[in-house]
């Protein structure tokens, strides 16, 4: 009997020890460590089935499947994240984070330094809603990605549509789609 109540004891202890909920504040941070790996194994576990981006009046619902591609595209322009501030508590945090990525570095905004509300539900990430990019020059941002679409529109229609691409593919499109006008500007 005491050997059964011994085995019962070490069972119900492993199985406390493998249900640990992680705090909202660790959450976010392996939320961006799993960005900053490149590794989407890592970053499953933190959410819910689904996950919603808000982004000004851009509300986009992912499923894991969905939002695997939208991590492949961001990974392609080898974007890294960094915490500058993690505030709040419960089922929301205020997250200052600065990223830096080639397209960032083109559209002369980077790093890119964001406030963002994330939400929580049943101890996992539900939602993220971008509430303000502090210092970014959208004027800039918006003259380089419009010069882009223009050119890439008149010079390579092979890659028009890129910029509205948020795959894999068009991730790497756009980034062709750069180096392409950037040579032509050199060639001048």
């Amino acid at each position: 009997m005491k050997k059964y109540f011994i085995l019962l004891s070490l069972i119900i202890f492993l199985a406390g020890c493998g249900n640990k909920t992680l705090s909202p504040v660790k959450l976010v941070t392996k939320y961006y460590d799993a960005f900053n790996a490149s590794d989407f194994t890592q970053l499953v576990p933190l959410l819910t089935d689904s996950i919603t981006i808000v982004e000004g009046d851009y509300v986009m619902p992912f499923s894991h499947d969905s939002f695997h591609e939208h991590f492949k595209w961001d990974s392609i322009f080898q974007s890294t994240y960094k915490i500058v501030e993690l505030q709040g508590q419960h089922n929301q945090i205020i997250a200052t984070v600065t990223s830096s990525s080639k397209r960032y570095k083109f559209l002369k905004n980077d790093p890119l330094t964001c406030k963002f509300k994330v939400s929580f539900n049943s101890d996992k990430i539900t939602k993220l809603e971008t509430l303000e990019c502090l210092d970014t020059d959208w004027n800039v941002w918006q003259k380089e990605r419009d010069s882009l679409v223009k050119w890439i529109e008149t010079n390579h229609p092979e890659l028009d549509g890129f910029i509205h691409d948020l795959t894999m593919n068009g991730a790497k499109n756009y980034l062709k789609a750069i180096e392409l006008y950037k040579n032509r500007k050199n060639a001048l």
